[in-house]
C-alpha cells in the first residue's frame, strides 16, 4: 500500500494539531514533517506531544528541510509566503487552506501554481463545498430578478480575519452569477434604501464556534436560506488530507476542493 508522506505547516495551531493527529491515524499516510514560523515557542517539540497523541518522532521545525509528497498549510497569512517559496523550490505539491491572504499573496498563490500542483481553498470541508454548489445553482436561477443577498457567518472568538474566507467565496460565487457591484460589511446609522446590486456580509465571533454560514436570498413574498454548519474541525482536516493525496497525482496547476470531490465548477479557487 502506498503511504503518502505529508507535512503540516502550522503544526502547533488548532488545525495543525488535528492534522497531526489524523495523519498519524491514517492507514495510508504518515507525517513527514511539521513546521511553524521561526521563533515559535513549540519549535523543537515533538509534533505528536503538542497534538496530545504522544511521541511520534517528528520534531516541529522552522522550515521545510525534508522531502515529502505534499504539504498542508493551515498557518497564518504572515507565514504563507515562506511555505509557498519552499514548496516551489522543492517541487512539492501544496494545499493552502489559510485565509486572510492579501491581494499580493493571492497573486503569489496563482503564480506558484504554474510550477507545482497547488490547491487553494478557504474551506476544505465536504458540506460547505456542496453548499457552494447549491448557492451557485440558486444564484444562477435567480439572476436578474432583484434578489437581496445577505451572508452571515459565525466563528470562534480567536479568528483573526473577518469576514471569513468562506463567506467571501460565497460572495464571489454569487457575484459571478448575479453581477453585484457593492459588497457591504455590516450596517450602521441611516443607510437608506438597500441597493439592488449589494451583498451584505455580517461576521459574528462567539465562543468556540468552528464555523457556520448562512446565505439569504430574499425576494418580495419569499426567500431562500442555505445554511451549512461545522460541529468540529475534523471535517476540515479530513478534506485537507484528501486534497494532499489528490495533488500527488496531478500536474502543476491551480486546483480546488471541487476537483477533489468531483463537484464541478462552483467553488473553484481559480475563478
Amino acid at each position: 500500500m502506498t503511504r503518502f508522506s505529508i507535512a503540516v505547516h502550522g503544526a502547533a495551531g488548532r488545525m495543525g494539531q488535528r492534522l497531526v493527529t489524523l495523519i498519524s491515524q491514517d492507514g495510508d499516510a504518515a507525517l513527514g514533517a511539521a513546521m511553524e514560523m521561526p521563533g515559535h515557542p513549540r519549535i523543537g517539540c515533538d509534533a505528536g506531544e503538542v497534538a496530545g497523541v504522544g511521541t511520534i518522532g517528528v520534531t516541529i521545525a522552522d522550515a521545510l528541510t525534508k522531502q515529502v509528497d505534499a504539504v498542508i498549510d493551515f498557518s497564518t497569512a504572515a507565514a504563507v509566503d515562506s511555505i509557498i517559496a519552499a514548496c516551489v523550490t522543492r517541487n512539492v505539491p501544496l494545499v493552502v487552506a489559510t485565509t486572510g491572504l492579501s491581494p499580493q499573496q493571492e497573486l503569489t498563490v496563482r503564480e506558484a501554481s504554474k510550477a507545482i500542483p497547488l490547491l487553494w481553498s478557504p474551506n476544505t470541508g465536504l458540506a460547505v463545498n456542496v453548499a457552494m454548489t447549491l448557492v451557485r445553482a440558486a444564484a444562477r436561477s435567480l439572476a436578474g430578478r432583484h434578489v437581496d443577498v445577505e451572508i452571515l457567518e459565525r466563528h470562534h472568538r480567536d479568528k483573526v480575519d473577518a469576514p471569513s474566507g468562506t463567506a467571501l467565496k460565497f460572495g464571489e460565487i454569487i457575484t459571478k452569477e448575479m453581477g453585484q457591484t457593492q459588497h457591504r460589511h455590516g450596517r450602521e446609522g441611516v443607510t437608506g434604501r438597500r441597493p439592488a446590486d449589494e451583498i451584505g456580509y455580517h461576521a459574528i465571533r462567539v465562543g468556540d464556534n468552528p464555523g457556520e454560514h448562512t446565505i439569504v436570498l430574499g425576494m418580495l413574498g419569499e426567500l431562500i436560506e442555505i445554511t451549512v454548519r461545522v460541529t468540529n474541525r475534523d471535517c476540515y482536516a479530513f478534506g485537507a488530507i484528501a486534497a494532499a493525496k489528490f495533488l500527488t497525482q496531478r500536474e502543476p496547476g491551480l486546483y480546488s476542493m471541487n476537483d477533489v470531490l468531483g463537484l464541478g465548477e462552483p467553488g473553484a479557487s481559480g475563478e
